[in-house]
């Protein structure tokens, strides 16, 4: 029922689309294919190029995320330049590479802000980046559009959730938060899988602490056990010491705030070092790399959406993506860059409507990104009062056989 429902709306948004981009373009222009009245015809460009950017790590250790974040924003400014959705101008992608840090995110941002013509960013990855990005875009005005970032208090404030607060309007995000993940994760761990000792294990970075916080609260309150707790450094790759500093509270399951270039390795030191139990994390152990790296069959993850690869809502974004060759797989987060970009550039013609763009134009769009709302390639797409995704999807998968394998799909309802 639901996919019916769901093929029925791409095909009348399809559609609308097509409609409004054949009124976007210039009498006579050609892009070279075809003669006379059939002929394609070249959008109007003659008030010049606005800028997309992106802000997400492009090299090291998490480049596997970032570079399906690139590739999607990319995909999606060529289409919407193809289909003229901002009269009058042509769209260009400009990616800065913030090495999953704060500091370079920071400059990232500095060199984007410093740019009239950057109409919004899509980024960051990392929520530790976010929090010196928000400020230096806020204070030019810039729309920001999260893929990826997950820590609540991004949007609503430390103290989410007693009394939310929204931090920065210019700041909007697509994908659910921690807050629900955590939770989620627990729910699957001891509700499902039956865990009832568990030790937790961090990286000591905001979204790790954060996500291995929320998921303490809702496994306890399961009635399971926090037998040990460690932390580890996000550069480390000896984990001996702190898998010694839990293994003699005897755990049945590791929950590992953090990302898969530390859980992956901590994994199969674990299992090396006797302790044979299943490591379950966030969003941020969902890729093939964590496999790569040391994780082994029975290791878990959670992450925001429904995988991309069932939803009929995704095949137009994949048949795409795969088009296009790229050489980096989208990746955990490609269909939640592919839909924050959508979002940026159809709300940039909606909030231009013809008209030219201006930093006055800038209240304009994030107006009419408050108000967006479509089916994108990981369903609806649209935001509360905070900035926040309405799309509180979320998924568990196990690795099974090297490979990732879907466990279930669902919300967490606290």
């Amino acid at each position: 029922m639901r996919n019916q429902t769901v093929k029925a709306a791409v095909l009348v948004a399809g559609a609308l689309l097509l409609a409004a981009c054949g009124t976007n373009k210039t009498e006579g222009g050609s892009n070279g294919g075809g003669t006379g009245s059939n002929a394609p015809q070249a959008c109007d460009t003659s008030k010049g190029t606005l800028v997309v950017g992106v802000i997400a790590p492009l090299s090291g250790n998490l480049s596997a995320l970032g570079l399906g974040i690139r590739n999607s924003v990319d995909l999606a400014v060529e289409q919407a330049n193809e289909k003229c959705v901002v009269p009058g101008y042509k769209l260009k992608m400009q990616a800065e590479d913030d090495q999953a840090t704060p500091q370079v995110g920071a400059q990232a941002a500095t060199r984007l802000s410093s740019n009239p013509n950057v109409v919004g960013v899509v980024g960051t990855l990392n929520s530790s980046v976010a929090q010196s990005v928000q400020p230096i875009l806020k204070g030019k005005n810039i729309l920001q559009v999260s893929p990826a970032n997950t820590t609540p208090s991004l949007t609503r404030g430390d103290d989410f959730k007693n009394a939310p607060k929204r931090q920065f309007e210019t700041y909007f995000r697509v994908c659910a938060t921690d807050d629900l993940q955590g939770g989620f994760a627990a729910n699957y761990l001891v509700g499902k899988a039956g865990k009832k000792n568990i030790a937790i294990i961090t990286d000591g970075k905001t979204y790790g602490e954060g996500l291995a916080a929320e998921f303490r609260k809702e496994a306890e309150k399961e009635g399971a056990k926090i037998v040990a707790t460690a932390k580890v450094g996000e550069n480390d790759s000896d984990f001996s010491g702190a898998i010694n500093s839990i293994k003699g509270a005897n755990p049945d399951a590791i929950y590992y705030g953090g990302e898969y270039p530390q859980a992956g390795p901590l994994s199969k030191q674990a299992k090396d070092l006797g302790l044979n139990v299943p490591l379950m994390g966030g969003d941020g152990l969902k890729d093939d790399k964590f496999i790569e790296l040391g994780a082994k069959d029975g290791d878990l993850a959670t992450s925001v959406g429904a995988p991309v690869e069932d939803l009929d809502t995704a095949k137009a974004y994949l048949d795409a993506y795969k088009a296009k060759k790229f050489k980096d797989d989208y990746s955990a987060y490609g269909g939640f860059a592919y839909d924050a970009a959508n979002v940026v550039v159809v709300s940039l013609g909606k909030a231009l409507a013809g008209g030219e763009w201006s930093d006055a134009k800038r209240a304009d769009l994030i107006k009419a990104v408050q108000g967006y709302s479509a089916q994108g390639a990981t369903g609806d797409v649209k935001f509360d009062q905070y900035g926040d995704s309405t799309n509180k999807l979320l998924t568990v998968y196990k690795v099974q056989g090297g490979k990732w394998a879907t466990e279930t799909t669902g919300t967490f309802g606290g």
